[in-house]
């Protein structure tokens, strides 16, 4: 299994999938893992990702085209992945929701930051999922938390030394 993130905080990751039982289980071999970080598909001075709502309104959204050009770039790279977004209106995640996205290949994690993504950009996901009734920064923390549950299910992972 590979395990994808695109963030643009992409360095939080490797402590956490170094450590523990995610540690042991990479070393071991049961699964690799990318962090890419969405600046790089974007093509301005400044590496935007963010622009204000159209029709107006409060914060700032994720702009869909670098999204929409870093899933492409990613998913030509072999098998097609499973695209997981996280929002506060999708599916709960659950150990039924992990065990299912136990079976992808390849899983990309794209964690939103502000007040989340252009609407646009939800045609590209294969998965929205929501960790709970509450606000975080950003999408880091729940791909880290489904990443967890996820690897926790590989054959041999919890017994990996």
């Amino acid at each position: 299994m590979l395990i994808e993130t695109l963030s643009v905080f992409p360095e939080m990751f490797e402590p956490v999938m170094s450590t523990s039982i995610l540690g042991r289980a990479r070393k071991a071999g049961l699964f690799d893992f990318k962090a890419y970080n969405l600046r790089d598909w974007t093509h301005d001075r400044h590496r935007t990702v963010d622009d204000e709502p159209y029709g107006g309104g409060q914060g700032m959204l994720m702009k869909v085209e670098p999204i929409a050009e870093a899933i492409e770039a990613i998913s030509s790279e072999g098998p097609k992945p499973t695209v997981v977004f996280f929002t506060p209106c999708g599916e709960p995640f659950t150990q039924h929701v992990a065990e299912r996205l136990l079976k992808s290949e390849r899983l990309l994690f794209v964690c939103s930051r502000y007040e989340g993504v252009d609407e646009r950009a939800y045609a590209y996901a294969d998965e929205r999922l929501s960790i709970g009734d509450y606000v975080l920064t950003g999408g880091e923390l729940p791909a880290m938390v489904v990443a967890d549950a996820v690897v926790r299910l590989i054959p041999g992972a919890l017994v990996t030394r």
